[in-house]
This record gives C-alpha cells, structure tokens and sequence, in this order.
C-alpha cells in the first residue's frame, strides 16, 4: 500500500529526518512497524503567517518497497561509431541535447567558443579584478553557460515543454545533491555546478562523444537551402547531416553570420532594466519576520511583478544570498548579473528587476530590421560603460535618489567587485524603461512592505534577460523553417529562459533529429 500525506513542520523539525517520518506515519495512521519506506517527494516553505513553516508531501509505502530506480545513465551505450550530430554551444541545452542524442544512438560533437568550465575561472577574475573582457570567455560564454556562474537555479514554469525529472535527475547522477528533486525553488550554487558540469563532458566523452573547447564557428556550410556542417576558427570544415544550434543569447555574431548567410532570424520582445540589491538580513525581516533568520531557514528569496500601463514590471533571476557579478561579454559594455553560492550565506540579495520591452517600443531602432531589439539593448550597455572610467565599475544609486531623480552622495555597500560609481541611472536608462521602472519599484515597495529602502543599490544595467532574436522553427521537427538540418536550440534560439527550460528544450531537440536521421 502506499499512501501520501502532507505535513507542516517547524523549520527545526523539517531538518530533523526521525521526526519527519514519525510526523508522516502518524498522519499517515500506519504504525511504525508495518511502514516498509517513508519518502519526501516535495518540500517548501509557507512564510504567509507570522511563524515560517516548511510544507512537505511525504509517501509512505507499507506491505511493499519501492524498488529504487534504474539510474538515467545505464541507458546510454557507446555511440563512437555512429552518425554524428553536430552541437554549437556546450551550455544546458547543448550538453543534454548530447546526453539525449547518446541515448538514441547517435554521436555529438560539440563545439564551444570558450574555455572548459575550470580554465574560465581565469577569465573571470580578469574581468571582476582587472576590468579585462574576453569576448569568447566570460559570464555567458565557455562551458556550461551563463548559468554554471549564476547560481544554477532549477525553477522553471515549463512545465509542459518536457520532463522536468529527467533533467533534474541527470543533474543527480552528475553530482548534484539529491535535494533538487523534492525542493520547490532548487538550485545547485556556483561552487557546485563546475564539478557537475565536468562530469556531464566526462560522460558524453566516455561513451563516444566529442567535445571541443576555444572552437569558434566562423561560418556555415549551406547548400540548396540545407545545413551541410560548420567551419571552425575559420579553417577547419565538420560536415554533418544535422547541426544543433545552441549558443546562448549573447552570441551576437552568431546572429550575424546567419542574416549574412541569408538565414532567416527574426527580431524578438525581451526585458531590460536594473540589477536591485539589498542586505540579505532585510528581505529575511521582511518575509520571515524574523531579525536574525532562524539557523534552519534559507536565505529568503521573493518574487514582484506588477503592470505599468501596458508593460509588465517584474523581478528577474533572484539571488538570495547572493552576489552581483560582471556579465559584459565584449569590452565597452556594462552588464550586471547575479548569482549565489550553494550555501546562498552572502550578507546580500539581489534580483534583476526589468520592463517588459516590445519592438513598437523602439522606433528609432527600427532600421537595424532583425537587429532592432539587439542593437537597442547593445546602445543602453555601451551607454553605461562611457558614463564610467573605462573599467567595470557599474552606474548606480540608492533606491531612494533613483525615484527621486537625485544622483547618490554615497552608496551602500555592495557585492559587486569591480565596484560601484554613484551615477545618474534615471537619465542614462531610456525614459520609457526608467519611468515604468520608477513606478514598478514604488508598487513594489508597496506590495512588500521595507523594500522600497534608501539601504537598497539599484545597479545598471540588467540587459541579457532573454534572447532579443529569435531563430523561427518548426514547431513539430524542431527544425528551422527554411533550412534543413539546422536545429535551433534554447535561449540562444528565443525557445528557453533558464538551465531546466534551456536542457529540456536541448532534449526536445535531439528527439526530433534522431526522428529524421534514424
């Protein structure tokens, strides 16, 4: 028999694993005795009242075992010899686009501007310490992805865009903790994703794939409208009869190339604002009413959104515990980030706070045609940059000056390396994008009473939201609508926001090319 219940439990007795199945047996009215296995299949936390609860869904098996399950990797079988498929990008949806084409029989070879996800780390202290920006590896580009280095949250409301498990628990078997399978809001930590990251390239190499770091795809290999294979660093040729797209959404050349190539690309909707950081004990008073947060609580999170006439005003990619990180991927640009550690034990939260940004909305874009959303996302970053000194230093102000148009006699202290210059963000924004922010963040302070605080930096710019291309596909083959082969994938192809929806999509991908080449 098995029988699921659900149970309420103070923060100090979730951690407790005896009470919790004692708690779940007596809910359950199964004695002890005849309970066979006690596991927890959800967990969150309900923070609505004046005392935090953690909420769990507990199945308990009696008279039976559940067997355990076969684990995701047994299924995959050497592919060494098989028909290759070429995959650009080695972020979420290019490595589990692979990790699903070895399961169908067929070989990735993937190709990664960048660096693997353990030399990056240099790049990265070169851009947070020394201001230097390495097109190829940074932020968003080498492997991994942007979100190997931005905390690794899991939430994702796509729920039907394809198994959701399936991700998760690849992530699992690659050493990620067990906790992401029963967590409402999981995440892994930016200490954590490399060694998991390491382990999924180990995997696809031990059974057959290839991959291929510091390789540039510098061309396109098209032939009566079909994708024939790529070049790399403009002088290596891979042929291949499909080639998976996946290159994130700040590969601007890539978007480039394909117009120049006369592929089809199309201009696309996204969102760009602030980053807002606050101390962390503040948001913990706010949604936890508690000062200092209870030891068995995490670093509390929250999530805003409001409509500004006829625009949406949301919070982006929360940080409890987090940091601000430098997320420009070419010199002479300024862009802010976040991301957390596993442990999430920063002093500070951080969230993008963005406008919803329609292509009406940038009628003096509108003769870059495609490029009309990315060049107006690209003329706010330089914008930002050449108000600075020519480092990384970020234009900011306190929430408080940022309404009332007051540039900061001081800042608050900050997460953010490179530092902080006081600046006048409300006139370096577009006044479209600052006056719809001024009014979210006052509904905001409304909604959520203490964060409207002169404790609180608002950081420019949060620009790399979403894609502001989008490469159009078949909704059925997953191939693009006018070039055989060719599989776009992911964020970089406006089909994903985040590592789960981005990995799932990569999943879908590799489905609909072994539906064609097997």
């Amino acid at each position: 028999m098995r029988k699921t219940v659900e149970i309420k439990l103070l923060p100090n007795e979730a951690a407790d694993q005896a009470l919790v199945q004692r708690r779940a047996l007596e809910v359950a009215k199964i004695p002890s005795g005849k309970a066979t296995e006690v596991h927890v299949l959800k967990r969150s936390i309900d923070a609505r009242g004046s005392q935090p609860y953690f909420r769990l869904r507990v199945e308990v098996l009696s008279g039976e075992k559940s067997g355990g399950e076969p684990a995701l990797l047994d299924n995959l079988k050497d592919v060494s010899e098989s028909r290759e498929v070429i995959i650009v990008g080695a972020g979420p949806a290019g490595y589990f686009a692979a990790l699903e084409l070895i399961e169908l029989g067929l070989k990735p070879v993937i190709f990664d501007r960048g660096k693997d996800v353990r030399a990056r780390r240099r790049d990265l202290r070169a851009i947070q310490q020394f201001d230097q920006v390495n097109p190829d590896s940074n932020y968003c580009f080498g492997e991994g992805g942007a979100g190997t280095y931005s905390d690794g949250k899991l939430y994702t409301r796509s729920h039907k865009r394809g198994d959701i498990y399936k991700a998760l628990k690849l992530f699992v078997e690659h050493g990620a903790n067990p906790d992401i399978l029963i967590d409402a809001h999981p995440h892994i930590g930016s200490n954590k994703l490399p060694q998991i990251v390491t382990n999924i390239r180990e995997t696809i190499l031990h059974y057959g794939g290839e991959v291929h770091f510091d390789a540039r795809v510098t061309d396109f290999i098209i032939e009566n409208e079909t994708m024939k294979g790529v070049v790399i660093n403009q002088s290596t040729e891979r042929l291949a009869e499909a080639v998976i797209l996946a290159t994130g959404h700040s590969a601007r050349d890539i978007y480039y190339l394909l117009h120049q190539k006369n592929v089809l690309i199309e201009a696309k909707p996204f969102a760009l604002g602030v980053r807002v950081e606050h101390p962390q004990s503040l948001i913990d008073k706010i949604q936890y009413r508690q000062s200092p947060r209870d030891e068995y609580l995490p670093a509390s999170s929250y999530r805003l959104a409001c409509q500004v006439g006829d625009r949406g005003v949301f919070s982006f990619c929360m940080c409890p515990g987090g940091l601000v990180v430098p997320a420009a991927t070419a010199p002479g640009e300024i862009v802010v980030n976040g991301m957390s550690m596993s442990r999430r034990d920063s002093a500070y939260a951080n969230s993008g706070t963005v406008v919803q940004v329609e292509l009406n909305d940038l009628k003096k874009f509108e003769d870059q045609g495609v490029f009309t959303a990315l060049a107006f996302q690209e003329s706010v970053e330089k914008a930002m940059f050449n108000f600075g000194d020519g480092s990384q230093k970020a234009p900011a102000q306190r929430m408080t000056d940022f309404i009332s148009k007051k540039v900061s006699k001081s800042l608050p202290d900050t997460s953010y390396i490179p530092g902080l210059v006081a600046a006048p963000v409300h006139e370096l924004l577009p006044d479209f994008i600052y006056q719809r922010l001024r009014n979210g963040i006052q509904e905001f302070g409304r909604k959520m009473k203490g964060y409207f605080t002169e404790e609180a930096n608002v950081i420019a710019t949060e620009s790399r939201t979403s894609s502001p291309v989008r490469i159009p596909r078949n909704k059925e083959t997953c191939m693009h609508v006018e070039i055989k082969g060719l599989y776009p994938a992911g964020e970089g192809a406006g089909y994903a926001g985040g590592i789960i929806s981005a990995a799932m999509d990569g999943q879908n991908v590799a489905r609909a090319v072994q539906k064609v080449l097997k």
